[in-house]
């Protein structure tokens, strides 16, 4: 299996433009290091490996440029951005601001439909402790961290968070081989789940904050 499917996909029920999709795809490869930092992004190499359009695949990386995945040099073309290890702290210090604000909302607005998400987040989690695997505790970090911005109900705060977060992600795929206690940073979402479901945004606020704080500390150490 590619590096890149470990990345969970969006609910795509309402339909998928060829642009959204180049855009996740490509976002896929760099975050995961498929496309690794500095490598050269040539467009006819994109849509042949994509098997999309030019289009899409530009409008896709005008987007990555935006969000710092991608960087472009007028006259040079376009590389995959940089990673540096050192801006973890940077990063780190603006999802302790959004996180818990976002898991504060989504305890004081999550729907019928998000907590029956979220309960199954928690058999996910019952099952995964169970039969720890690393590529399983991935995707499950990635659909707990999806499911409290989406139970925030604010698009704008989604999107920043979901944005910091994918670049985190990237730094921990640089240390993942050895990041070595990576069950314990899925499994302590139980508590952060309970809150949000039965609507205690104290409690959910700190425990993200306890969970963003220990992650920075996780990925320093296999750094």
């Amino acid at each position: 299996m590619s590096v890149a499917a470990l990345l969970v996909q969006p609910d795509l029920t309402g339909g998928e433009s060829q642009a959204d999709r180049a855009y996740r795809e490509l976002r896929a490869l760099i975050v995961t290091l498929e496309l690794p930092p500095g490598a050269v992004l040539s467009e006819p190499e994109l849509q042949e490996r994509l098997g999309l359009g030019r289009t899409p695949i530009r409008e896709a990386l005008r987007t990555l440029a935006q969000e710092r995945l991608v960087e472009v040099y007028p006259r040079r073309g376009m590389f995959v951005a940089a990673l540096d290890p050192r801006d973890l702290t940077a990063l780190s210090e603006v999802r302790e601001q959004l996180e818990p604000f976002a898991a504060r909302l989504a305890a004081e607005r999550r729907t019928e439909d998000d907590i029956a998400s979220i309960d199954e987040l928690l058999a996910a989690i019952d099952e995964t402790a169970a039969d720890p695997d690393m590529h399983r505790l991935i995707e499950l970090d990635q659909r707990i961290h999806y499911q409290v911005y989406k139970s925030a109900h604010n698009d704008f705060l989604q999107s920043a968070c979901d944005e910091h977060y994918m670049h985190a992600l990237r730094i921990w795929f640089l240390a993942l081989d050895r990041v070595t206690h990576l069950e314990d940073a899925v499994t302590e979402h139980r508590d952060l789940l309970l809150a949000i479901r039965d609507g205690d945004p104290d409690r959910a606020a700190d425990v993200m904050s306890i969970h963003v704080r220990g992650f920075e500390a996780e990925v320093r150490r296999a750094l």
